[in-house]
């Protein structure tokens, strides 16, 4: 032998040996290769293969010498194919489940009606008006079968099905499909048609007391060899497979119950029947043996279909004891007693018997009432909440949404609730040491997160805390407690019991500084100050260590010399600052007085100070007024001590930048655009990058709409923005010697961080103001992005230049992101404004978040048109907006749509609308839709790919579209106009409802 052949049978040698499949034409060469290749362990291929393989070719057309297509031949060989197939279905016993599973429809529906011919099922004769008592057992059988099926059939084709998008098949194979989906959907038309007849045959069936009988291989074999009297031998019950009269009733009452279960959504009183069949199942079920040749059901299906039957029809008795726990709660639901539904939760959190999402589902279920107006639920869901918390817990799973909600606004009743349910939920010999410890962290973390002291010491104090915490733990959250105690929220009102305490040297310190803490009374904290400093010598501006003033100040007021007054006027301007971050403006005003009064005696420097925070708290109060609604612009006195602030020259004094700050975005916000532009000292415009900001910002308001020359001011904002915006670059040399580039995100060019930028933005609420950044920041946006098809629009682009001559200085996504907090942020200010919801649509259009760029499309048309009650102003859908939002339905695959907004086109685009509608895979509601479309040439090609496709019931839908008598071609163009309003408005109040 060669080498070559050598190495050749080593490899061969070394692949595993197949055997080859057994082709089908094989069974028809030898008749006894059938059986012995069932009775392999797994043949290939395997019995469901077989019966499509011979099916197939037994059906298969033939063609004729004038090469004629013909029906399949009615010949031996095929009849030889069909008998094999029912043999293969013989040998799994004519067990539905697997045959459903491996066969379709129409094969499925072929072989059964191959088992009604040679079973002598008279022919022409409906089934319902057949005596199956009197037939031959395997006939009868044969009915049986079929009609099951039938009814299984409908029951199946209700499931909802994911849909699988085709590959890219060849043009034949996509015929093939279509074709078994037209074959699946008019037998199925039939079947559903014939429904009510197959009932009556399997309800006649039930009657029947005697056994039957099935066709087995052999009684096949028998008809194959001698039609006449292989039938007639199984009358005498001495041939086919035996089956029990309570096997066979035990199936059909299951079937029977699924057709009668699907039935009930458009008939409640079919649910009835449903358990009726469902119960006598059960019955016959727990009679029959395990090794039940012909009924094969689902348990846990039966079961689950028994229990809704009786939630739904509300006939089980509350005191039923074979109640399962979900007919339980059902039953106290339908009862409305909802201290046992709640007692029943608790006591489900020892047994873990009910799933959570079952637990869940019912707490939705009646938090929908609620929202409906039962109000008087609202009690009944928060206590199901800390039950289910309570479960959540012990099996350490993330506690609801819902339950951290109810934690935001905690009572002493819900506290001591939520202390119960702890308590009843554990069980000595079931909870597990796992679980144990788990609610031993859950009370921990509510102790932390109980902001009222009281209510955390009510649960440190329980009995179950002391039990299932270590000492430590114990020890640690009492001290945090203790420490919380000592740091109450200033704004809280004193307790009247501390200003009963006389003022004497035997009250404790701790009780004097506590006072010192809660009060908000000017004279109130210097007494107490007097008594604390008569006691001890220590600085009390530290007793909290929540009280903050500025470090700009800290080292002015730490200066004073004497103590007391130091305490005094740090402690004053602390609450002060912490009244203003509440919005509690009176307090802030009276406490911020008392220490004006109190250095004006002693310290120029720190007056000035105290008269910048009063204007500070004063423009801060107005500004919240604003913003909740009031349009009184402010006092002359006010804007004229901003305007002070803004030329003040006093040299050595501490300055917050925030004032300055404020006192900007507080004249741009009230339109001193002439102050800003004409009468700011030029020092302070260098100085101060916020004044520098407001003057550009002011002037560049006050040309718009100007002529192009008179953009100079435009320009010298657009090098501002672009510098805060930009990456400085710096080189660096390596160890090597070698010198690398890096670039730093905050760049030292600009006047300010893009940080402090977007900070001082805002605080601005003036819309132009915000149109014109906008407007900046969307063209520096599209710049570096160099994206033409896909640009953000908004206003006065216009104004801005076109290039950037170092374009790769720029920090890309600083200004993505500053583009998105800008639009935001005004948004929040104003949800109405055309011109910012068009400009939000189309930053999430060109970042491909189709769905939230259709929401703010839509909102946009809402707000231009009242809802859309009248037509929307064409400046805002303009063509471009209608063909974003086109390829937003199309990129979410609702093509009906898009097919609809091609008419708001002006030129309507019938290309891309066909395209559309060629598309079978829509997400959207389809046909429902139709009756907006108003273009009729639309309308005929939808008529025609629904006669193609032979989707008669769609068909019918666009016909009475096109049908209506306001879309005639022959009507006056007013009246084709008004028709084209009228579903425009529909369509689009449709939209919003699917988008908001």
């Amino acid at each position: 032998m060669s080498a070559e052949a050598a190495d050749r049978e080593a490899v061969s040698g070394s692949r595993p040996n197949t055997p080859p499949q057994t082709s089908w034409f094989e069974f028809l060469l030898d008749q006894s290769l059938l059986e012995k290749h069932l009775q392999k362990a797994s043949p290939d291929p395997s019995p469901v293969q077989l019966v499509i393989q011979f099916l197939e070719q037994a059906s298969k057309p033939s063609v004729n010498d004038q090469n004629q297509v013909q029906p399949p031949a009615d010949n031996r060989r095929n009849r030889t194919l069909k008998l094999l197939a029912l043999k293969v279905s013989a040998h799994l016993k004519w067990d539905l489940d697997v045959l459903e599973k491996g066969l379709t429809i129409p094969v499925l529906n072929m072989l059964l009606n191959e088992l009604l011919c040679v079973s002598k099922v008279p022919p022409g004769v409906k089934h319902v008006d057949l005596d199956l008592s009197t037939l031959p057992p395997t006939t009868a059988m044969a009915v049986l079968i079929y009609n099951r099926w039938a009814i299984r059939t409908i029951v199946l084709s209700s499931f909802p099905e994911k849909q699988t998008k085709p590959g890219p098949h060849q043009l034949n194979m996509l015929n093939i499909v279509q074709q078994e989906k037209e074959l699946t959907e008019n037998i199925l038309s039939v079947l559903k048609e014939q429904a009510t007849d197959s009932i009556m045959v399997l309800e006649g069936a039930l009657n029947i007391k005697k056994d039957f009988y099935i066709h087995t291989l052999r009684t096949l074999d028998l008809l194959a060899a001698d039609p006449s009297t292989a039938n007639g031998e199984t009358e005498s019950s001495t041939a086919g497979l035996r089956i029990s009269a309570d096997e066979l009733h035990c199936q059909v009452h299951y079937d029977l119950g699924g057709i009668y279960f699907q039935q009930g959504c458009s008939d409640p009183s079919a649910y009835e029947k449903a358990r009726e069949h469902f119960r006598t199942a059960k019955e016959l079920l727990s009679k029959l043996d395990s090794g039940a040749l012909h009924c094969h059901l689902d348990e846990k299906r039966l079961d689950g279909y028994w229990n809704a039957c009786r939630a739904l029809t509300g006939a089980s008795d509350p005191t039923d004891t074979q109640l399962t726990p979900y007919g339980h709660i059902n039953n106290f639901i339908k009862t409305q007693n909802y201290q046992a539904l709640i007692e029943a939760f608790i006591k489900d959190n020892v047994t873990l018997s009910l799933p959570n999402n079952f637990r869940h589902s019912i707490l939705l279920e009646l938090l929908h009432r609620v929202q409906k107006g039962e109000r008087m639920l609202e009690e009944v869901c928060h206590k199901l909440c800390v039950c289910n918390a309570v479960r959540d817990a012990l099996e350490g799973q993330v506690l609801s949404v819902r339950f951290q909600q109810l934690l935001l606004k905690p009572t002493k009743q819900s506290v001591s609730f939520l202390l119960e349910v702890c308590s009843k939920s554990l069980d000595k010999e079931l909870t597990s040491e796992t679980a144990k410890r788990n609610l031993a962290l859950f009370l921990k973390t509510l102790c932390e997160r109980l902001e009222e002291v009281p209510l955390a010491f009510m649960v440190s104090s329980h009995k179950l805390f002391m039990e299932l915490l270590h000492d430590e733990e114990k020890k640690m959250l009492l001290d945090q407690m203790r420490k919380r105690s000592a740091t109450v929220n200033l704004s809280a009102k004193p307790l009247p019991s501390f200003y009963d305490i006389p003022a004497s040297a035997s009250v404790n310190i701790g009780q004097l500084e506590q006072q010192l803490i809660l009060s908000l009374d000017a004279r109130r904290i210097r007494q107490i100050l007097i008594e604390l400093h008569g006691m001890a010598e220590r600085p009390f501006w530290r007793v909290n260590s929540k009280w903050e003033v500025p470090t700009d100040y800290i080292s002015v007021i730490l200066a004073i010399k004497d103590n007391l007054t130091r305490d005094l006027v740090y402690i004053l301007m602390a609450k002060g600052l912490h009244c203003i971050t509440i919005k509690d403006f009176a307090h802030a005003r009276q406490l911020f007085s008392a220490c004006l009064e109190l250095v004006t005696e002693f310290s120029p420097k720190l007056r000035q100070v105290m008269l910048n925070e009063i204007l500070l708290l004063d423009i801060r109060a107005h500004e919240t007024g604003a913003a909740e609604g009031s349009t009184e612009r402010p006092p002359p006195d006010l804007v004229s001590r901003v305007r002070g602030y803004l030329e003040m020259r006093i040299h050595d004094l501490p300055l917050r930048q925030i004032v300055g700050e404020e006192c900007v975005a507080f004249m741009l916000n009230w339109r001193e655009n002439e102050y800003l532009t004409l009468q700011v000292p030029q020092s302070l415009v260098n100085n101060n990058p916020y004044i520098k900001l407001g003057q550009l910002l002011a002037s560049t308001c006050k040309e718009l709409p100007g002529p192009k020359e008179s953009r100079r001011t435009a320009k010298e904002l657009w090098d501002v923005v672009v510098q805060i915006c930009s990456v400085s670059s710096q080189h660096k040399r390596a160890n090597d010697g070698r010198v690398s580039l890096i670039k730093q995100r905050e760049s030292s060019l600009g006047i300010l961080p893009r940080s402090k930028f977007i900070t001082f933005v805002k605080k601005l609420r003036e819309p132009l103001v915000l149109t014109t950044l906008i407007s900046l920041f969307v063209r520096l946006h599209s710049i570096v992005r160099d994206d033409i098809v896909n640009e953000v629009t908004a206003e006065h682009l216009s104004i801005w230049p076109s290039t950037l001559p170092n374009l790769q200085s720029v920090d890309v996504e600083a200004v993505a992101v500053t583009v998105k907090e800008l639009v935001t942020y005004a948004l929040t200010l104003n949800p109405n404004n055309q011109s910012w919801l068009i400009t939000q649509a189309d930053i999430y259009f060109v970042t491909n978040q189709y769905s939230a760029a259709m929401h703010f499309y839509l909102q946009a048309g809402t707000v231009s048109s009242d809802f859309f009650t009248k037509a929307v102003p064409p400046e805002v859908y303009t063509d471009q907006v209608l063909k974003r939002m086109i390829k937003c339905c199309s990129l979410l695959n609702c093509h009906t749509q898009v097919a609809v907004l091609c008419q708001f086109l002006r030129e309507v685009d019938y290309m891309t609308a066909f395209k559309a509608l060629q598309e079978q895979n829509s997400h959207d509601s389809m046909d429902s839709f139709y009756d907006y479309i108003w273009d009729v040439t639309i309308l005929e090609y939808l008529t025609h790919i629904h006669h193609k496709r032979g989707e008669i019931d769609k068909r019918q839908v666009a016909i009475k579209a096109i049908g209506q008598p306001e879309l005639n071609s022959s009507n006056p163009e007013e009246v084709l106009q008004l028709a084209a309003q009228k579903r425009k408005k529909k369509f689009l109040q449709a939209m919003a409802k699917l988008y908001f």
